[in-house]
């Protein structure tokens, strides 16, 4: 059996684009704008399920991790949720002709993967201070093998230093080989959104130098709970304990 290749490192170094968004009126105007635009392209591409949507908060601070599956996650998500959150995303895509134009427009706090970016996770423990829903994949790419891959330790740092609650939320069906399979026979792929309920990891850890690993495997376990056995992956086997 082949190793899994190792999490991607962003080249280029460009701390100037991260920050936190301010959520100044016409930010918010084009968050509502693109979310019901990305809401009429999910509905034309995909046939989507959701379930324990009644879990999402009507407010921050909360830490939303998320698995990634492939290109349809995050259209999924947005169409699938009642508002706009703030995300981490890679620098790598601010380069896309027009989407990384307007995903900079949206405000994502863009993250150097693969290094310590602490200019990225200051902008995301702001946003919490400030009461924001922040969403996070713990994996830092989307899954070659198809299910869940190692977790870095990110999210845990940012749940451990904020005090926020942890919401996982999980997909299923976004595989690009299943979504564009389908497009291409025009149909549109099945696609399964599952929210977890919110934890805190304050107190789950006795000795602090442990905080980050252990905090991790727990939240990737708790993705793993919400998951089909095919898609624990690297997690299949732990034992649930929160």
């Amino acid at each position: 059996m082949s190793e899994t290749p190792p999490k991607p490192i962003t080249d280029l170094w460009r701390p100037e684009l991260t920050r936190l968004p301010e959520l100044t009126r016409s930010r918010i105007l084009f968050r509502s704008f693109s979310q019901g635009f990305v809401k009429l392209i999910a509905k034309i591409c995909l046939k989507i399920s959701v379930e324990g949507m009644e879990n999402f908060p009507k407010s921050g601070p909360v830490l939303v991790v998320i698995n990634h599956l492939g290109d349809a996650d995050l259209p999924a998500l947005v169409a699938a949720l009642p508002y706009m959150p703030d995300a981490l995303g890679k620098t790598e895509l601010y380069d896309l002709p027009i989407l990384g134009k307007l995903m900079d427009w949206y405000g994502i706090i863009w993250l150097h993967r693969g290094r310590p970016d602490k200019r990225a996770l200051r902008a995301a423990l702001d946003g919490l201070a400030e009461g924001r829903v922040i969403v996070i994949a713990p994996e830092g790419r989307y899954s070659l093998t198809g299910a869940l891959e190692e977790g870095s330790g990110g999210a845990a740092f940012l749940a451990y230093k904020s005090g926020a609650p942890v919401l996982p939320i999980v997909v299923t069906g976004t595989e690009n080989a299943n979504v564009y399979g389908r497009l291409k026979k025009l149909q549109r792929a099945p696609v399964k959104i599952t929210v977890g309920k919110m934890f805190d990891l304050a107190g789950q850890v006795a000795v602090k130098k442990d905080a980050v690993p252990e905090g991790t495997r727990l939240i990737m376990q708790a993705l793993a709970d919400l998951l089909p056995q095919e898609y624990r992956g690297a997690y299949s086997s732990s034992p649930t304990i929160l």
